[in-house]
């Protein structure tokens, strides 16, 4: 990479403009030989006789996207960091003190080091594109800002907006950021460069004035929330929420509560911006860290990749109109991913109701973002007059894919596919929503099975990151990658899987539940499991509640084809099948192991369940290590085989991509797998057959794990 083409200083008369433009890079990134670049522009200016800087980036769609992650998971010592951070800091502390004023120029990302450095300058203009994002995200790392972030942002926007934007890693759109005054204008992005330079002349014409932004409060509640005396109620909530949040397993949002605290208001930069730099470099070295770059880098890999075995190269179909067949949630789910990405969506079912129900769904999900201003009603009329409806197959000849979305029975599925391929061009992909059914079974159903995949969402799908993609026997490259590419225009996280009963993550999931039911049979409270999984090892919810997500026939239905599959390894509670005979489907029918408010919120577990269940009053008899050990392990022994031996998936990467993709699995433990590797496979397989001794075959630790264990080898090697 050439460092002197990718930041240029381009004369315009009075005007100096500095562009990055990082050569081989589809991205601006911030390392040490672009900051070094940089601060050999920033001495160049400080004796030029320009009289104002324009910052702008060459990309199109990036401003700067942050600092380049490679060269911080390269760094291991303090010292290292610290060398890092405190030259970044100087060179923004450069740019801030130039005597020139300096004119960010915003079009497209603008996150980590990029919004420190706009924060830097004296003026700010961004561009109204979709792609226009401004904001800090490094707690999603398990850091904090380290280039002056914490230090200068709650001094341009306040206490309150700061620590809204800096705890939760956000990132503004234009509109966001306007509001909270992290930009002084907003422009049409075709009038960018256009007005930045108008603005420069002006700024000229009134004497080319530095300028220091500094906060004003309005409203008497912000004034007072703003002041000495309502900065540490703020600081106090704020605490409160982000432990209510994190369970204490972020230590990145409390450090940063407590820098802004210390900083806010000093007016020594030096001092404030060492007690930003300590925390940093403190951070930097943690496991929780580690474990937050390493979910990053498997988010970056499903960027570059194709969904297809390396070396492979295949070109994805071009997707410009997809079919639904089946409304209601998930088809208007479906039909809202599509059509908000600007795919047109044709929706197909047997009544007029079920077609009400998935245009509903889609429109009420962008009147929540219209409420939140992320879009306007004219943005979401837009986005609606993309989906269409039909009780009949009119349209579908135009259609690139359809995705098949109707109830989990296989011979009816196939029925259906059979069907619909008849009204579709020869080259249309038909693919498959369904959870657990064999994809290669129903692709017989299709004339043409190499354009049979399947396409697995996790509801609710606005929500669930992942999608499986899933390779039948006869599936196509060209099917698995369009489907692959599809997915990631719809702002999801695929992942390739081979078919096999409950593909990964189900397969995964079904043990971990299935033991869940053996510890009430065996005395456990639900709440007391439950509150284990969240507050202790972190997962979103426990497993009962999830079983009440999924609903609670899928969950005993999907246990029952695991049983036939795989024997001895999957072993039915007592209390499934006590549990099956009560009408119970979980959020379904707002009855499950929890009682739901009308609206379908979770409230607390129905103390009726246990009695119902046949079962006597829980008592505890375990301890919450063994109740998180047994469901955690059982799903690290199944994937043993489903990685070696069945090849489910090729690598630990795509487990740990799903896993926290699809159910939550905590971030901060890095993924399933990689949180094995930190515990250590003698360990668990130590701990599977004690607990086998006493539990059950079921628990027995599989041939490959104990391989594993025996050579001390890691999935990660």
């Amino acid at each position: 990479m050439s460092i002197q083409e990718s930041i240029k200083l381009i004369p315009n008369g009075e005007i100096a403009i500095v562009e990055f433009d990082l050569v081989g890079e589809k991205a601006n990134k911030l390392n040490t030989p672009i900051m070094m670049r940089f601060k050999e522009i920033i001495e160049e200016l400080k004796s030029s006789k320009y009289r104002a800087v324009i910052i702008r980036s060459g990309k199109p769609k990036i401003f700067i996207a942050g600092a380049d992650i490679e060269e911080i998971k390269s760094m291991n010592k303090r010292e290292e960091f610290e060398a890092a951070v405190e030259s970044g800091q100087n060179i923004f502390n450069m740019l801030e003190d130039l005597p020139i004023p300096v004119i960010a120029s915003v079009n497209g990302a603008c996150a980590g080091g990029g919004c420190e450095m706009i924060m830097a300058c004296d003026y700010r203009i961004a561009s109204e594109d979709n792609s226009t994002r401004i904001g800090l995200p490094e707690t999603k790392l398990g850091i904090i800002p380290g280039f002056g972030g914490c230090v200068r942002m709650p001094r341009i926007i306040g206490l309150q907006a700061s620590l809204d934007v800096i705890l939760q890693g956000k990132l503004l759109n234009p509109k966001k950021a306007l509001k909270v005054g992290l930009v002084d204008k907003i422009v049409h992005p075709a009038l960018l460069e256009k007005e930045t330079l108008k603005w420069a002349h002006e700024i000229i014409d009134q004497g080319a004035k530095k300028r220091r932004k500094e906060f004003c409060a309005k409203g008497t509640v912000n004034i007072v929330l703003e002041s000495f005396v309502g900065k540490p109620i703020v600081f106090s909530k704020a605490k409160q929420t982000v432990l209510e949040a994190t369970h204490g397993h972020y230590p990145a949002p409390i450090k940063a509560i407590e820098v802004i605290s210390k900083t806010l208001g000093m007016s020594d930069r030096t001092e404030a911006l060492r007690i930003e730099r300590d925390t940093f470099c403190d951070l930097a070295l943690t496991d929780v860290s580690r474990s937050l770059i390493h979910v990053f880098y498997l988010t970056e890999m499903v960027k570059k990749q194709n969904g297809l075995p390396q070396g492979i190269k295949v070109e994805a179909k071009p997707v410009n109109a997809m079919g639904i067949l089946g409304a209601g949630t998930m088809g208007g789910g479906i039909a809202y991913v599509a059509a908000d990405k600007g795919v047109h969506v044709r929706m197909k079912d047997i009544n007029n109701d079920a077609l009400a129900r998935g245009f509903k769904h889609a429109y009420d999900l962008w009147s929540k973002l219209v409420k939140k201003k992320v879009i306007n009603k004219f943005e979401l009329q837009q986005r609606m007059d993309l989906v269409t409806g039909t009780l009949d197959f009119s349209g579908f000849k135009t259609l690139d894919v359809v995705v098949e979305a109707i109830v989990e029975d296989i011979e009816i599925k196939k029925k259906v596919i059979a069907e619909t391929a008849k009204h579709c061009k020869e080259s249309a992909i038909i693919a498959t929503n369904t959870s657990s059914l064999s994809v290669t079974e129903m692709g017989k159903a299709h004339p043409k099975p190499e354009n049979f995949v399947g396409m697995h969402f996790f509801n609710p799908v606005h929500k669930m990151p992942l999608v499986e993609v899933i390779r039948g026997e006869s599936t196509s490259h060209e099917a698995v990658a369009t489907i692959f590419e599809l997915s990631k225009r719809m702002g999801k996280m695929p992942v390739v899987v081979k078919d096999g009963p409950g593909f990964l993550v189900n397969r995964l999931l079904l043990p971990y539940m299935a033991e869940a039911a053996h510890l009430l049979n065996e005395g456990m409270s639900i709440e007391t499991v439950d509150t284990a999984y969240v507050n202790e090892f972190g997962m979103p919810m426990g497993p009962f509640a999830l079983m009440d997500e999924v609903g609670l026939d899928v969950c005993i239905k999907v246990l029952k084809i695991f049983k036939k599959a795989f024997g001895a390894r999957i072993e039915m509670a007592s209390c499934l099948d006590a549990l099956e005979k009560t009408g119970r489907l979980g959020r379904k029918n707002n009855k499950g192991f929890y009682t739901y408010s009308e609206s379908g919120k979770r409230l607390a577990v129905d103390p009726t369940i246990y009695a119902e269940l046949t079962l006597k009053e829980p008592t505890n008899p375990l301890t919450n290590k063994e109740c998180l050990e047994r469901g955690v392990f059982m799903m690290i022994n199944e994937c043993s085989l489903a990685l070696y031996e069945d090849r489910i998936v090729e690598t630990p990467h795509e487990v740990d991509l799903a896993m926290i993709m699809g159910t939550g699995f905590p971030p901060f433990r890095g993924g399933l797998l990689k949180y094995a590797d930190a515990v250590g496979t003698e360990y668990i397989v130590d701990q599977l057959e004690f607990y086998a001794q006493s539990k059950g075959a079921r628990l027995k630790a599989n041939n490959p794990l104990r391989n594993m264990a025996k050579t001390q080898r890691k999935f990660y090697s």
